[in-house]
C-alpha cells in the first residue's frame, strides 16, 4: 500500500490533540495586541475598563465567558450562585 505521508499506511498524524490552528493563534494574538493599543497609556486594562463603561452587557457577557465554571471559598468548599436570567415582573 502507498501512501503520500511516508511509510505510514494511511493520512499523517495531524495536529496534536488541543493544538490550536496557527490562525486561530494569530488571530487571538492580533486582538490582544489591538486591545492593548486601544487602551493607550492604561493598556488593555484601560480598554476594558472603558468597555466595562460604556458597554456593561457585552462586557459581563465576556466576562461570564472567562471566570472559572467552578469557584471555591478560601477553605476550598464550592460555592453556590444563581444565575438571574430576567427580571420579574408583576403583571
Amino acid at each position: 500500500m502507498s501512501s503520500k505521508f511516508g511509510n505510514l499506511p494511511g493520512p499523517g498524524p495531524g495536529r496534536p490533540k488541543g493544538g490550536k490552528n496557527k490562525i486561530t493563534r494569530l488571530l487571538k494574538e492580533a486582538i490582544l495586541e489591538a486591545a492593548e493599543n486601544a487602551g493607550g497609556k492604561a493598556g488593555m486594562i484601560g480598554y476594558l475598563t472603558e468597555q466595562a463603561e460604556k458597554s456593561p452587557g457585552p462586557f459581563m457577557a465576556l466576562l461570564g465567558k472567562v471566570l472559572p465554571l467552578q469557584v471555591a471559598n478560601a477553605e476550598g468548599e464550592s460555592l453556590s450562585y444563581t444565575v438571574i436570567t430576567g427580571v420579574p415582573r408583576s403583571v
